[in-house]
């Protein structure tokens, strides 16, 4: 073999093994990233969980969601889960976050790793361990969370109340608002099967069922019959009535959420927009119709990369001492 030759194998194996370096110490996330500092973290992490989880697991649904609020607002960082100050309104303040859930389990989770590592695991990646042992409780995906994320330590409303894709969107804002996060298509109709769990407020959704167009009319992109049965569900200006997302499977992780999309029985515009995108109705159908949905897989895929969204860390912003506050 030539030298030449010989040099060209040994230089593209060399570029092989730095692509494979670069992917796995990726803006400074790595599986594992607590093994020495703090190798129980992740255990710890998980029994807490497991004990909220077990009580009530609904609480699944609301976890995963704060963590997609964390990310879509300066990142994975945390953001989310600071109060508001006398001086400042939080993220938390923010009308989208007014029907979070879950704090408890971050805050009972971070109790415990401080006491056996104090100012070494941030919130932020408890965070985001708690959404993914959350969801695999229920019988969900369980994915491998690259740690090594630190805190931020702003937090504002304002940037929350126009930075969350709101459920009322079409698909050029939510596919413009995702691709600024460096998600595709793909990864929007993926995430959007979130929805597979929970349940939403009737005013997140009430304008499609009583003044659409300021007539008095429905979201024609809803189906008929499934707005009579919201409207008995939902009166106008109810506040506090909650609706499953996904009817009769709210409390399973599965893919009857596009069975449920395919038949304009989407909860929120968001859900129905899905279908005004040729990618992303073909994914709808696909999953809908498919005897071996390959959701759960996609969705570890995204989640992955969902959860490297601006991150901070090296010696940037901080681990918190307490979840809800900045450290003094």
């Amino acid at each position: 073999m030539g030298s030449a030759k010989l040099s060209l194998i040994v230089f593209l194996q060399l570029l092989l093994v730095l692509s494979v370096f670069e992917s796995a110490t990726s803006q400074g996330l790595k599986l594992r990233f607590y093994q020495r500092s703090c190798p129980e973290a992740e255990n710890v992490i998980k029994k807490t969980t497991s004990k909220y989880i077990s009580r009530v697991p609904t609480l699944a649904a609301p976890l995963l969601r704060m963590q997609f609020h964390d990310c879509f607002i300066r990142g994975c960082d945390g953001s989310v889960l600071l109060n508001s100050t006398k001086n400042n309104q939080a993220e938390k303040a923010a009308i989208p976050n007014l029907s979070l859930r879950g704090f408890d389990v971050i805050d009972a989770a971070k109790s415990k790793v401080e006491k056996i590592c104090p100012g070494v695991v941030s919130c932020a990646d408890i965070l985001s361990l708690v959404a993914r042992d959350a969801v695999s409780m229920i019988y969900g995906p369980y994915w491998d969370v690259p740690t090594g994320r630190r805190d931020g330590n702003v937090s504002v409303a304002m940037e929350a109340l126009v930075g969350l894709p709101p459920p009322f969107a079409n698909i050029t804002t939510l596919k413009s608002m995702f691709a600024s996060k460096g998600l595709d298509a793909k990864d929007l109709v993926v995430l959007s099967g979130g929805h597979t769990i929970g349940r939403s407020l009737c005013a997140a959704f009430s304008n499609r069922l009583y003044n659409f167009t300021g007539k008095g009319d429905i979201d024609p992109s809803l189906d008929r019959n499934y707005a009579a049965t919201l409207k008995k569900k939902c009166k106008p200006n109810d506040i506090t009535t909650r609706v499953e997302m996904d009817p009769g499977s709210f409390k399973s992780f599965d893919n009857d959420y596009y069975t449920v999309v395919a038949k304009r029985r989407g909860l929120f515009q968001s859900d129905a927009a899905l279908l005004n995108d040729p990618n992303t109705k073909a994914y709808v159908q696909m999953q809908a119709n498919s005897q071996k949905p390959t959701f759960a897989k996609d969705f570890v895929v995204s989640m992955v990369k969902m959860g490297k969204i601006g991150v901070l860390t090296g010696k940037a912003g901080e681990i918190r001492k307490h979840c809800a506050f900045v450290n003094r």
